[in-house]
């Protein structure tokens, strides 16, 4: 297991980089929950010369599905949970490069793509420990406003986050990959794994 680190968003390059993969993350702040149409409307935005109407430069944002309703007093907050980030494999190279993004948080790990541009720029993923969502509901403490209602389900919102964690370091700033790590391991198993079940390939 490697370090037990708290950060406050934005995050730096240098907070970035400073991490490595098997550490242990929390953090304090504003992150952006971001889906498919959320990514598609901020390209399109660089695309245009123009900038979103929230600052995603050093920002942590949170592949996630959610109900967030809402009410007289604002939004309110009823769950939310990680979603699977390879979906956005093919959007999040240039999300990361044209915004300067610092981290992101998900399952399921992204894309050797997503890994260099991540090394380019200074950026980490961060997983989330699954079947644990009533946890990390617990650690938003506000929804700060919605963006880009007319997404509807893929609207983008500034949530605010207090210990949000614990989150896996699972893609760092240098090139290394968890998921990459135990692929390999795995194939480099396999040929031991046939030959016990006497199985030929």
């Amino acid at each position: 297991m490697g370090n037990v680190i708290r950060l406050e968003t934005p995050l730096s390059e240098g907070d970035a980089r400073a991490l490595r993969v098997g550490d242990v993350v929390y953090l304090t702040g504003t992150i952006y929950q971001i889906r498919l149409g959320g990514h598609l409307k901020a390209l399109e935005c660089a695309e245009k010369g123009e900038r979103p109407p929230f600052d995603l430069e050093g920002s942590v944002i949170y592949h996630a599905f959610s109900s967030i309703a809402r009410t007289d007093a604002g939004w309110k907050l009823n769950y939310i949970g990680a979603t699977t980030s390879a979906l956005l494999n093919k959007y999040e190279p240039p999300l990361i490069r044209g915004f300067k993004i610092r981290g992101i948080v998900g399952k399921g790990g992204m894309d050797r793509a997503t890994l260099e541009a991540m090394r380019e720029i200074g950026c980490v993923y961060l997983a989330q420990v699954g079947g644990a969502s009533a946890l990390y509901t617990s650690r938003v403490k506000g929804v700060h406003a919605a963006y880009w209602e007319e997404l509807g389900a893929e609207k983008v919102f500034a949530l605010r986050v207090e210990d949000f964690g614990p989150l896996h370091v699972g893609m760092d700033a240098h090139g290394n990959s968890l998921y990459e790590n135990v692929s390999s391991a795995v194939k480099s198993k396999l040929p031991e794994i046939y030959k016990a079940l006497k199985i030929v390939v």
